[in-house]
């Protein structure tokens, strides 16, 4: 779908206010006729007539236009941003849902792209873009008032609109390449920020702040020689569209001189002329002056098209409770966008009521493969038949699967909220599954003894606990309520014994549940309490040995991985 297409249909139901702004510009428009029209009276009849009452009266509906087109003005401006905060409503949810989509399909240091992109978009929609749209209709209704006061003045008006539309198509040829790669270098930098904001804490530990100021140097001066580049393009035409502005004021009224002295106009229509001039080519000047911000927000209007669910990553969902946990896999496969394979047609079947430990060494893709499993890899990087209850895991809706699933990542980071908010996934939270999922966790005890209890909160990422507390609180979460596939990524790589032990018996309850699980381990302890042990090497599952391993083969199996 093109762009435009795309756009006519999303903001379809924006055209009342689009109308409601073009309608009143058009009437503003047509009220700044009349200061040219009172010149034209004061030198062709006052100053002829040397009448005071004319002058009043005139003066009086001068006045009484200009109020009336200072308050259109404003309604303008009151209708556009209500343009603009209804873009924001019909977009906003969409664009808060896309980030998410984006940073867990392809994690990037700027998650929040989509909504910075949807309020450059609205702010382009309330501030001056879209008043060359409104006001470009009215320059041939100028242009014909000119030729009707003399034929000269309305050619002399083609040349300068000329003129000026030469402007703003070199400006356009020759900044958009500066504003686009402008655009793409600040979005890095601030990417390139983010990421070392994230990571202060080690910078300033481990002495790196030379380095990385060094790193961020090199960056901020090519972002800032690129964005100079692009200011100093836009500049130099913005001059350039100004002088020719300056030209056309002082020319046209050099042309309605010459044309008095000829007797061909009266003095009233010179000044007419010259004002009827300038009110036709504003619109073009403005569309030069403002052809940065037009770039920008197409640009903006680009990206968001394809970050918006529906454009290409998502597909129909289908709505219905899942019964039976099995899982089944045949020959599936995932790539990344650059070729590589991190999955090599892997299949599976993992049954309810059944525990799995998954092994093997760092990077060989377990964790990818968990991520699929979950049905968290983008659908379009996958190949084969990944199944769950008989339906391909991308076709579930996530909404309906999302209570029947438990998810530990393999770097668990809690939301700012209390502790019983985070395990109860930030629902309407059951006091009783929550003290029984943090119970199974082994963190209930921990929980009672902080000051506000379940109360608590977790500050942002889970800050204000430790890396132990964080795990077991996002394990708590992972077992609330009553999921039925539950997959664990290294669960206990910051358990103490205790903890050990209670996720042995959360391991035990979720068995006699009838629940399926999946989880990833080095620690030979934990092998000895599952059902089945699936090795991965270099992306490819090898053949999952059916019985619960020895302690020496656990511990070998551990080793390996590890």
């Amino acid at each position: 779908m093109s762009a435009l297409r795309y756009w006519v249909t999303q903001l379809a139901g924006l055209r009342g206010y689009f109308w409601q702004a073009l309608g009143v510009s058009m009437v503003i428009n047509a009220l700044m006729v009349v200061p040219s029209l009172y010149m034209l009276q004061i030198y062709d009849r006052v100053m002829v007539s040397q009448s005071g009452l004319t002058l009043l009266t005139l003066t009086g509906l001068l006045t009484l236009s200009l109020l009336a087109a200072a308050w259109l003005e404003q309604r303008r401006t009151a209708i556009l941003v209500r343009m603009g905060q209804a873009l924001d409503d019909r977009l906003g949810v969409a664009a808060h849902d896309a980030a998410l989509l984006k940073q867990w399909q392809r994690p990037s240091n700027s998650p929040l792209q989509p909504v910075q992109d949807l309020n450059a978009l609205r702010q382009f929609v309330t501030g001056q873009g879209l008043f060359v749209l409104f006001d470009l209709p009215w320059f041939p209704i100028y242009l014909v008032i000119m030729f009707l006061l003399h034929p000269w003045l309305g050619v002399l008006g083609l040349v300068f609109s000329g003129v000026l539309l030469c402007i703003a198509v070199l400006s356009h040829r020759r900044s958009r390449a500066a504003i686009e790669l402008g655009s793409e270098t600040a979005r890095q930098a601030q990417q390139d920020q983010m990421a070392k904001l994230r990571n202060a804490e080690l910078i300033h530990a481990m002495g790196m702040l030379p380095a990385v100021r060094q790193r961020w140097s090199e960056r901020h001066a090519v972002y800032s020689s690129v964005q100079a580049r692009a200011e100093a393009t836009s500049a130099s035409f913005a001059s350039l569209s100004k002088m020719a502005r300056y030209a056309q004021q002082s020319l046209s009224l050099g042309a309605g001189a010459w044309l008095v002295i000829e007797g061909q106009i009266s003095p009233g229509a010179m000044i007419a002329a010259n004002l009827l001039m300038t009110k036709a080519l504003q619109p073009l000047d403005l569309l030069v002056s403002s052809w940065s911000g037009l770039l920008t927000a197409r640009l903006a209007a680009e990206r968001l098209r394809d970050a918006l669910p529906g454009q290409g990553l998502e597909h129909r969902q289908e709505i219905r409770a899942l019964q039976q946990p099995q899982v089944r896999w045949h020959d599936v496969s995932v790539r990344l966008d650059d070729g590589r394979t991190l999955l090599h047609e892997v299949s599976l079947q993992l049954e309810p009521g059944s525990v799995v430990a998954l092994v093997g060494p760092s990077g060989s893709g377990k964790t990818t493969l968990a991520r699929t499993l979950m049905g968290l890899w983008p659908a379009h990087l996958c190949s084969g038949r990944a199944e769950l209850d008989g339906l391909s895991v991308f076709d579930w809706d996530r909404q309906s699967l999302g209570p029947a699933l438990g998810y530990l990542a393999q770097e668990p980071a809690l939301m700012e909220g209390t502790l019983a908010q985070n395990i109860a996934r930030f629902g309407k939270p059951d006091a009783a599954q929550v003290v029984d999922a943090a119970r199974r966790a082994g963190i209930h005890e921990l929980i009672l003894a902080l000051p506000q209890g379940y109360d608590t909160q977790a500050g942002e990422a889970g800050q204000t606990l430790s890396g132990g507390q964080r795990q077991l609180i996002a394990l708590a979460q992972a077992l609330y309520g009553s999921p039925r596939l539950v997959v664990l990524d290294e669960p206990n790589s910051n358990l103490d014994e205790a903890g050990e032990r209670c996720l042995l018996q959360a391991l035990q309850v979720l068995r006699q549940q009838g629940c399926a699980v999946l989880i990833i381990t080095h620690r030979p302890e934990i092998l000895q309490s599952v059902d089945h042990t699936w090795q991965m090497r270099q992306g490819r599952l090898i053949g999952p040995e059916r019985q619960s391993p020895s302690p020496e083969t656990s511990t070998r199996l551990a080793h390996e991985s590890a």
